[in-house]
C-alpha cells in the first residue's frame, strides 16, 4: 500500500470494520460501541493480519472528540453550567482525589513509586466525555438535570486535567521522573500553576466577551448566503478551528475548546440547525474514536496480569463510582441523580490515556501502567452501557435493604420541605410544575402572568434556592417520588405539568399524582410522536409535542395575519 493511501486505508477500514462488528454486537445484545472497539484489536498491532495506522487513528478520533463537545455545547448554556457548579465544583474534584488515592495505593501495592501512583490514579479518575455523551444521548437524559449535572461535573474534571498536564512537568523531577530539579522545583511549579490559570483564564473570558458576539454574527452571515454547503462547512470549521486555536494560544484541551465553543454558538436563533447539521460528522467520528481506542489495547495483558487488570476494572466501575455516588447524596441531591452520575463516571478515556503517555515520557510510569489503563478502558467502556441499564432496579434495591441509603435521603433538608409560611389560598387549586429548565422557566412565567397560583417541584437545589428567594413555592427532589409530590401538595392541586426532558420517570410521576389525587389533570411534553401515542394511552394525560406546538401556533398566526388583511380590504 502506498503512503499516501494511509489515510484512505485507515478510515475505510476502521469504518467497514466498525461497521461489521457494531451489527455483530447489536444482534448478540450487546452495545454497537463492544463492536467498535473489538474492530479496533482486530485492525491493531496487537493482532496478526491487516494493520491500520495508529497514529493517524487517533489524530482522527481527536476530531470526533472535538465534533462531539461541540455538539454537547450547542445544547449547554452558561446558566446549565452555573446551575451546577455547587455540586460539579466540589464534587468532581472530591471524586478525583479519591479515586487518586486509590490509584496510588494500588500501585504501592505493586511496587511502584509515588510518581507512577500519582500518575496512574489520575488517568484513573478521569471519566471519558465521548462514552458519557453517547449515554446520554442514547437515552434522551442529555438536557435533563441529571445530565446537566453529569456534563458539568466532566467539564470540571477536563478543566482539572488541563492543569495536571501543564503542572505535571515541573514536579516531575521531584516525584523521581525526568522534570525540574528539586531546587527549581517550587519556582517551577508556581510559575506553571500561575501561567495555566492566565491561560484557562483569557480564554473563557475571550469566548465569553468576544466569542459570544463575533461566531454567532458569523454564522448569521453564512447563512445569509443561503448556501447549505457552506453553512455545514463553516459549523465543522468553527468546531475544530476553535478548538485548534484555543489549544495553540491559551493551552487548553481540544474538548474544552470545542465545548466553549458550541457554547457560544449557541447564543445563535441558529443552534439548532448547526446542531443537525454537524451530526452525521459527529456519529461517524465517535465511531473512529472508539476504533482508535480499540487499536492501542493488547490484549496479553489480560493473561500477564490478570489480577492488576481486575483491580483496575474495580476501582474505575466501583470505586470512584461508589465516591461520586456518596458525594452527590451528601449534597443533598437525590439517589436517582446520585446512581445516574457514578453510572457516568464509571469509566475511562482519552484523557487517561493522554495523561499515561505523559507519565511515561517523563520517566514516572512504567510502559505496563499504560497497557493497564487501556484494559480498564476497554473493560469499563464496554460495560457502561450495562450500568445505565442497571440504574432503576440499583435504585429500587437500595431503597428496600440499605438503611443507611435510606438515612441519607431521609436527613433533614429544608428545601425538601415547603415553608410553613406559603399562605394556604396557594396551595389549593394550584398547579404543580415539574421542571424549571428552559421550558419551565417560560411556563412559569405566563403563569405568573396570568395570575395563577404554582408548585414547582426541581432537582436542582440552586434554582429552588433561587426560587424561593423570589418568593416561589418549590421544592427539591425527584417527582417520580411520593414525598416529593406530597410536599407540592399535589393532593389539592388542579394540574400537573411535567415540563422536564427526562421522560424516564413521567409515567412514575402521573400514576403517584393519580394515585393521590384521583381528579388531577396532567400534562407532559415530548419530542417522540411514538412516545407521545404511549403516555397518552397509559397514563390518559395530555401530551404537547414541540414541533406540532411550533407549527400550530405559526399557523394560527399566519391565518390571523390574512384575516386582518381581509378585514382591512
Amino acid at each position: 500500500m502506498h503512503h499516501e493511501l494511509s489515510l484512505i486505508t485507515t478510515i475505510a477500514a476502521a469504518l467497514g470494520f466498525g461497521l461489521i462488528f457494531g451489527m455483530l454486537a447489536v444482534r448478540l445484545k450487546l452495545p454497537a460501541l463492544v463492536g467498535y472497539l473489538a474492530a479496533g484489536i482486530v485492525i491493531g498491532p496487537a493482532t496478526p493480519g491487516f494493520v491500520a495506522d495508529v497514529g493517524l487513528a487517533s489524530q482522527l478520533a481527536e476530531i470526533g472528540v472535538m465534533l462531539l463537545m461541540f455538539g454537547v455545547g450547542l445544547h449547554f448554556s452558561l446558566r446549565d453550567l452555573l446551575d451546577v457548579r455547587k455540586i460539579a465544583l466540589p464534587g468532581a474534584i472530591l471524586q478525583i482525589a479519591v479515586a487518586t488515592v486509590m490509584g496510588i495505593g494500588m500501585a504501592h501495592l505493586w511496587g511502584w513509586s509515588l510518581g507512577a501512583g500519582l500518575v496512574f490514579g489520575l488517568a484513573l479518575s478521569v471519566a471519558s466525555t465521548v462514552v458519557l455523551l453517547r449515554a446520554l444521548e442514547s437515552r434522551g437524559i442529555l438536557d435533563s438535570m441529571n445530565g446537566r449535572i453529569a456534563v458539568g461535573w466532566l467539564v470540571v474534571e477536563d478543566l482539572v486535567t488541563v492543569l495536571v498536564l501543564v503542572l505535571l512537568p515541573a514536579i516531575a523531577g521531584p516525584l523521581g521522573g525526568k522534570g525540574a530539579d528539586a531546587a527549581g522545583a517550587d519556582t517551577s511549579l508556581l510559575y506553571a500553576l500561575g501561567k495555566t490559570l492566565l491561560q484557562v483564564g483569557a480564554f473563557v473570558a475571550f469566548m465569553l466577551i468576544v466569542g459570544r458576539k463575533l461566531f454567532p454574527w458569523f454564522l448569521w452571515k453564512v447563512a445569509k448566503t443561503a448556501s447549505r454547503e457552506l453553512f455545514t462547512l463553516a459549523v465543522i470549521a468553527a468546531a475544530v478551528g476553535i478548538a485548534y486555536g484555543s489549544s495553540e494560544l491559551f493551552g487548553v484541551s481540544f474538548a474544552l475548546g470545542a465545548f466553549f465553543a458550541g457554547m457560544v454558538l449557541r447564543e445563535s436563533d441558529l443552534s439548532h440547525r448547526a446542531a443537525e447539521e454537524s451530526l452525521p460528522l459527529r456519529d461517524a467520528f465517535s465511531v473512529l474514536f472508539f476504533v482508535s481506542v480499540g487499536m492501542l489495547f493488547d490484549p496479553m495483558v489480560l493473561v500477564e496480569s490478570p489480577f492488576k487488570v481486575l483491580g483496575v476494572v474495580l476501582v474505575i466501575i466501583f470505586g470512584k463510582s461508589i465516591a461520586a455516588m456518596l458525594l452527590v447524596l451528601a449534597l443533598r441531591y437525590p439517589l436517582n441523580t446520585a446512581i445516574t452520575v457514578s453510572a457516568s463516571l464509571a469509566q475511562i478515556g482519552e484523557f487517561s490515556f493522554i495523561l499515561a503517555a505523559l507519565g511515561i515520557s517523563l520517566g514516572l510510569m512504567p510502559q505496563e501502567g499504560q497497557s493497564l489503563i487501556l484494559a480498564g478502558a476497554i473493560i469499563s467502556i464496554a460495560v457502561n452501557p450495562l450500568l445505565f441499564t442497571a440504574i432503576e432496579p440499583l435504585q429500587r434495591w437500595l431503597r428496600t435493604n440499605s438503611q443507611a441509603v435510606r438515612n441519607m435521603e431521609a436527613s433533614p433538608d429544608p428545601l425538601a420541605e415547603l415553608p410553613m409560611t406559603v399562605p394556604h389560598e396557594r396551595l389549593t387549586g394550584q398547579v404543580v410544575l415539574v421542571g424549571f429548565g428552559r421550558v419551565g422557566r417560560r411556563i412559569a412565567d405566563e403563569l405568573t402572568a396570568q395570575g395563577v397560583h404554582f408548585v414547582v417541584a426541581e432537582q436542582n437545589r440552586e434554582l429552588v434556592e433561587m426560587l424561593r428567594r423570589r418568593d416561589q413555592p418549590a421544592v427539591v427532589g425527584n417527582a417520580a417520588e411520593p414525598a416529593v409530590l406530597i410536599q407540592a401538595h399535589i393532593a389539592r392541586a388542579a394540574v400537573l405539568v411535567i415540563a422536564t426532558p427526562d421522560t424516564f420517570h413521567v409515567r412514575t410521576m402521573i400514576e403517584t399524582a393519580k394515585m393521590l389525587n384521583p381528579t388531577i389533570r396532567c400534562v407532559v411534553r415530548t419530542h417522540n410522536e411514538e412516545e407521545a401515542e404511549l403516555l397518552r394511552r397509559d397514563t390518559g394525560g395530555t401530551v404537547f409535542i414541540g414541533e406540532q406546538e411550533l407549527a400550530g401556533s405559526m399557523t394560527r398566526y399566519v391565518v390571523e395575519t390574512l384575516e386582518q388583511k381581509e378585514h382591512a380590504h
